[in-house]
């Protein structure tokens, strides 16, 4: 089968940055309820999760909404710093520039759908230049409205932003709960990148249906192009 169109997580995905959101949440968490996340916990609650849903499960009951606007923009804040300051690692994940300027060339419809707030989207569009290839107002983030991954919500409105149905797109993800959101909201085909879990960790989850290690090993042949219509 080919796709009309892609939708990318961001964090983990397009930018692998998960240990920097790792390295400050166990900071946070240390303060939110005096030990650190455990690896376990990361994976299961803090990827693809809200700043509110996180903190909720550090301190063992919803919390307030000034507690979250505090913790959560100070450990952002944190993250940022820390994003700046790893030159080495500052820049989108390998083979990613050349397969965006493919499916720019080719216009295929593409966005992103996060759970990183506004602050994070702009600071990643202004850093990496993401208006190149995405247009920012058809990305979904974290608004404090759309709900969590795992819930299906952020992959039916972006795929909706494009024009399409949801199985008419691919979704490109690293984490469970994204990965279970965009089967939920019946994606057409979801291929998990091993940023920071080894290719084995997705080999046994049935919603994943290819694994890649980068955006270099991505089939482009998965796409409806535009010559291909014409003919």
């Amino acid at each position: 089968m080919n796709f009309k169109g892609i939708i990318f997580d961001f964090n983990g995905t397009l930018y692998w940055d998960s240990a920097m959101h790792k390295q400050a949440w166990r900071e946070f968490s240390k303060i939110l309820r005096g030990t650190e996340f455990s690896d376990e916990e990361m994976v299961l609650h803090m990827f693809g999760r809200t700043n509110e849903e996180i903190i909720e499960y550090a301190i063992g009951r919803k919390p307030e909404p000034e507690m979250v606007e505090k913790y959560g923009q100070e450990k952002e804040a944190l993250y940022r710093q820390r994003a700046l300051k790893d030159k080495e690692n500052f820049h989108l994940a390998k083979g990613a520039v050349e397969f965006l300027d493919f499916l720019k060339d080719n216009e295929i419809p593409r966005t992103i759908a996060t759970m990183s707030d506004k602050i994070n989207v702009d600071f990643y569009f202004e850093h990496f230049g993401l208006a190149k290839w995405f247009d920012i107002d058809n990305v979904v983030y974290a608004d404090g409205i759309v709900p969590s991954k795992p819930a299906p919500d952020i992959y039916q409105i972006a795929s909706k932003n494009l024009g399409l149905e949801p199985k008419d797109c691919i979704v490109v993800e690293d984490a469970i709960s994204g990965i279970k959101s965009a089967h939920s909201a019946g994606i057409g085909k979801i291929i998990a990148i091993c940023s920071e879990e080894p290719y084995e960790f997705y080999t046994s989850m049935p919603e994943v249906s290819e694994i890649i290690r980068n955006f270099c090993e991505f089939d482009r042949n998965l796409f409806i192009l535009k010559t291909e219509c014409s003919k």
